[in-house]
């Protein structure tokens, strides 16, 4: 399989997309989603299913029948969240199934046993740890002390 998306430019915008999955756009999710199936691709190669996830990208891949021409024997096709959260291990695919985030048809196109990619996992781990690292550490705010806790004037203080 010839690469289209650049490794690198596939895992720094994966690192992006797991510091904010919320906030991605397009510039981010298109290298993230292509850089994941083509490492899908890659570690589980044939061409028995086609995944898809539209706009994005599709790829063949797990060893089976190979088709050419027209619909291919096994399809799954989600959205680019759902394919980044199964491909890191932040959704199981059954969940996703169940929910309908997932459309799956065909022989060979149930990925339970392939999902989550080890690499994308890592990329997805090691980000959200330099994140909360990076994170300053949230401080108690205390209130101002209230009029009865305030010094008077007949106080002894010790700072005054």
């Amino acid at each position: 399989m010839t690469r289209r998306t650049d490794p690198d430019a596939g895992r720094s915008a994966l690192a992006r997309w797991a510091s904010d999955p919320e906030a991605a756009r397009r510039a981010v999710l298109a290298p993230a989603v292509r850089h994941t199936l083509e490492t899908f691709a890659e570690e589980h190669p044939g061409g028995a299913v086609e995944l898809r996830v539209p706009p994005y990208a599709a790829v063949q891949a797990i060893a089976g029948t190979r088709h050419t021409r027209g619909t291919p024997p096994a399809v799954v096709e989600t959205d680019a969240a759902t394919w980044l959260e199964l491909v890191t291990g932040d959704l199981l695919w059954a969940d996703a199934v169940a929910a309908g985030r997932v459309r799956a048809s065909g022989e060979r196109s149930d990925l339970a046993e392939h999902l989550p990619l080890p690499g994308p996992r890592r990329i997805v781990r090691t980000a959200r740890e330099q994140r909360e690292q990076a994170a300053p550490p949230v401080r108690e705010q205390t209130a101002p002390p209230s009029r009865a806790q305030q010094p008077t004037d007949h106080e002894p203080q010790e700072d005054r």
